[in-house]
């Protein structure tokens, strides 16, 4: 059983800066694809970023490429998400995933989701 917990959210004006962790348990983790998802209010889940497995590979949504970042630390199994000029349209809720099958930008695609936690982003 894999968990994975999400903290770092909260709130924050227009062009601050956030970083996310997600924890993960199990021993599998440097094994797995990471990734972080979001959901704003009334509009559905959509991909964010995704790591590959050492860390070498990253991928990015158009509308956070260059904003934000994201890094793993494998003796941490940890995996964050460092967001920079942030926007008010990058409130949602953020969401961990782990181990991928198939296309990181796809919901469907990923075995193992956090709780999520909350970041709003104040005009």
């Amino acid at each position: 059983q894999v968990q994975l917990v999400e903290s770092g959210g909260g709130l924050v004006q227009a062009g601050g800066s956030l970083r996310l962790s997600c924890a993960t348990s199990g021993r599998s983790f440097s094994s797995y694809v990471m990734g972080w998802f979001r959901q704003a209010p009334g509009k559905e889940r959509e991909f964010v970023a995704a790591i590959a497995r050492g860390g070498f590979s990253t991928y990015y949504a158009d509308s956070v490429k260059g904003r934000f970042t994201i890094s793993r630390d494998n003796a941490k199994n940890t995996v964050y998400l460092q967001m920079n000029s942030l926007k008010p349209e990058d409130t949602a809720v953020y969401y961990c995933a782990g181990e991928v099958a198939g296309s990181y930008a796809y919901i469907t695609s990923w075995h193992y989701w956090g709780q999520g936690t909350q970041v709003t982003v104040s005009s």
